[in-house]
């Protein structure tokens, strides 16, 4: 059993914010049929580093679990395609520019009637409102509206992009979950669906801790300050003796009474010295250095051992080479590695882990269009000859 069976899926995004919504809730047993542009695909087929099956890795890895269809919406008939799996579909999604679905006679009023329990995830870079509603974007324009980019890099350099060009889409996507499980609860009181709205740069917005109670109460802008971190002290990236760098959390005076401990110095810890958050963090060069200090005098194996002796937070900044060596992600299966069309191949396994119900992978990233036949007459009740004649007049 796996939490979401039953629960059927239509994408209809593009790209990666919409569908890896998809992803999640094929993952966890939904049954997800994507419809695609026959002949061209979704793009994400081509972001990425490509490989020998046509497809990329980005490809292989979130386009798992999908039942992969190709309809020309262009043509009448397949446009009445799309409407009889919307008919069919539980949760509807997309992430086009506001007007698309519209343009298809497919705005919520029309979805609600071919199904009125039918659940509409829209993903856009601004959202269904406002004045920039109609504009496009992508993650990284949603990663500098919304205040993300700025705040990434060394003070006075250009910002640098905050890790993974796609975050946005991730994390919009992991709202859209959110949303979308939240409205099926609600449609068990109503037996209505609604309309999920998330704007590319409010899922980055709201992860952006206390950035707007400090501006509207204080009038504090934050600034970029590297890998240092605007309320506590030391709480940032540390060079060791080898090479490696380490990062130290120390977000309480305890944690840094420990911390003071480990580094052979207690005394840096007094109540007339830096024991207090507030004389750390008016001490804040100072306290960087002692750190800076203590670290660069051994190997990056050894500060680690001794801060986890002394219980403060502290880890090698892992590149992908050590993740893979890691015992901890070995443990966890945190990485799987799945049969694909070319190959064994390694991607993030299925998260959060559930008990009872929990997720798989049970295939990875489709060919374009390689469950047509069986969509069309599983779900749609089209004869062989049907679709065939649909298939020779470009309709799929």
């Amino acid at each position: 059993m796996h939490a979401l069976d039953g629960v059927k899926v239509l994408d209809l995004g593009t790209f990666l914010a919409g569908p890896f919504c998809a992803t999640v809730l094929g993952e966890f047993g939904a049954e997800v049929v994507k419809v695609e542009r026959p002949g061209v695909g979704d793009h994400l087929r081509r972001f990425g580093t490509d490989t020998e099956c046509g497809d990329t890795l980005v490809w292989l890895s979130e386009g798992r679990n999908k039942r992969s269809v190709t309809i020309n919406v262009t043509d009448p008939r397949g446009l009445e395609l799309l409407r009889e799996l919307v008919a069919w579909a539980d949760i509807v999604i997309e992430n086009f520019r506001p007007g698309v679905l519209e343009k298809w006679g497919l705005d919520f009023p029309a979805i609600q009637e071919i199904n009125p329990g039918a659940v509409l995830l829209r993903v856009s870079a601004y959202g269904q409102s406002g004045p920039l509603r109609d504009l496009p974007g992508f993650a990284r324009i949603a990663h500098a509206f919304s205040g993300l980019a700025y705040l990434a890099g060394e003070p006075d350099a250009i910002p640098v992009t905050p890790g993974s060009t796609s975050l946005a889409d991730y994390m919009s996507g992991m709202y859209g979950v959110i949303g979308v499980l939240m409205a099926l609860r609600a449609r068990e009181a109503t037996g209505r669906g609604q309309v999920v709205d998330i704007a590319l740069y409010e899922s980055i917005f709201r992860a952006l801790d206390e950035l707007a109670p400090a501006y509207q109460k204080l009038g504090f802008t934050r600034e970029r300050m590297g890998a240092d971190t605007v309320n506590v002290v030391p709480h940032s990236h540390y060079r060791t003796a080898d090479g490696h760098c380490v990062a130290i959390a120390c977000s309480h005076d305890d944690m840094f009474a420990r911390l003071a401990r480990a580094m052979g110095r207690p005394e840096l810890s007094a109540p007339d010295r830096f024991g207090p958050k507030q004389n750390r963090l008016a001490a804040r060069d100072e306290i960087n250095k002692l750190v800076t200090d203590w670290v660069g005098s051994l190997p990056c194996d050894e500060v680690v051992a001794r801060c986890r002796q002394a219980e403060v937070p502290a880890g090698k900044l892992y590149s992908i080479a050590d993740i893979f060596a890691d015992e901890q992600y070995q443990h966890r299966g945190t990485i799987t590695t799945q049969e694909s069309r070319i190959g064994p191949l390694a991607v993030p396994n299925v998260m959060p882990a559930l008990s009872e119900t929990p997720g798989e992978i049970r295939w990875l990233g489709p060919e374009l269009g390689e469950h047509t036949d069986a969509v069309l007459g599983e779900i749609l009740g089209r004869s062989a000859d049907q679709i065939a004649q649909l298939r020779a007049d470009g309709v799929v």
